[in-house]
């Protein structure tokens, strides 16, 4: 049976994300039976990493500030977590049914596809982000 999702309930979660007078930085995506569903959000990382187990694949949308001393802005990414015990079938699924998820998730500046906690660190992931792009200061020896 083909995958759908809830596109409107989705662009809410999305939306909290991108909303700058929120404090959310991220949400997910979930799978019921089917669809593709809001998982939750939040503010802090570390709840997000919870999410992602062994047994489970879901999709999280996630603001990181990025900067140095002459600015500070907010990177976006897609994750895909795929957790080392999802089935073969589910695996292969997951990169149509993430077509579905780039129909809400429209803006982001590096998209990630894990199944290895130690990859989903936040510094890890903001050392990513920061070189996708924009001027880097810090960079400079003064």
């Amino acid at each position: 049976m083909a995958t759908k999702i809830d596109k409107e309930a989705c662009r809410e979660s999305y939306n909290l994300v991108r909303d700058d007078t929120t404090d959310t930085n991220w949400a997910c995506f979930i799978y019921e039976n089917n669809t593709i569903v809001p998982g939750g959000f939040g503010t802090d990382y570390e709840e997000f990493k919870r999410k992602c187990k062994e047994d489970n694949r879901l999709f999280g949308f996630v603001r990181i500030t990025t900067g140095d001393a002459m600015s500070k802005r907010a990177k976006f990414t897609l994750i895909t977590w795929i957790g080392e015990n999802v089935s073969g079938l589910q695996r292969a699924k997951i990169s149509t049914d993430k077509t579905l998820v780039k129909d809400v998730v429209q803006n982001f500046a590096k998209e990630f596809v894990i199944s290895d906690l130690r990859e989903l660190e936040e510094d890890y992931i903001r050392n990513e982000l920061k070189k996708a792009g924009g001027a880097n200061y810090d960079a400079q020896v003064e």
